[in-house]
């Protein structure tokens, strides 16, 4: 009677066990994973990524403006979420951005930040750095196809 019991406990264990795993494996797989972004490493990585000419010509407290510049930029496009929380993958629709609009953006934007030594390659140079970084640390989706475009 008590051999009864014990194989009915362990079934019962594995069965809430086996329930409980497979429940919050399908919550987990339904949630976009988080990257953190945190704009020191970004700017380091980015100014490491850069030629010598340019870090030569920018400061780091320029870089990071045109980081946040960027991220503004994201922020705008609907690509950057307002708060840090755990989002289902349900976006229906793909968003396409294109590098010409994002360096004319910040090209726009240089002269408003007083910033007069950096030039068309250079802006190239650090979106494409800062697209790195996003997919180092996870936070960028696959690129468009031809039919996306």
């Amino acid at each position: 009677m008590i051999w009864l019991f014990i194989v009915l406990a362990g079934v019962s264990v594995f069965l809430i066990a086996a329930l409980t795993i497979g429940r919050e494996a399908r919550r987990l797989d339904a949630l976009a994973p988080r990257a953190v972004y945190q704009l020191e490493q970004a700017a380091d990585f980015v100014a490491m990524s850069l030629p010598e000419s340019t870090q030569a010509r920018l400061t780091m407290e320029e870089l990071e403006k045109l980081l946040v510049l960027h991220m503004n930029w994201l922020h705008a496009k609907g690509l950057l979420p307002d708060k840090a929380v755990d989002h289902r993958q349900d976006q229906e629709t793909a968003v396409v951005v294109s590098d010409d609009s994002l360096i004319g953006f910040l090209l726009s934007k240089v002269e408003d930040l007083g910033i007069d030594l950096v030039d068309d390659v250079d802006i190239v140079s650090i979106a494409q750095a800062h697209l790195a970084y996003f997919d180092a640390i996870g936070a960028i989706g696959p690129l468009a196809s031809d039919t996306d475009i």
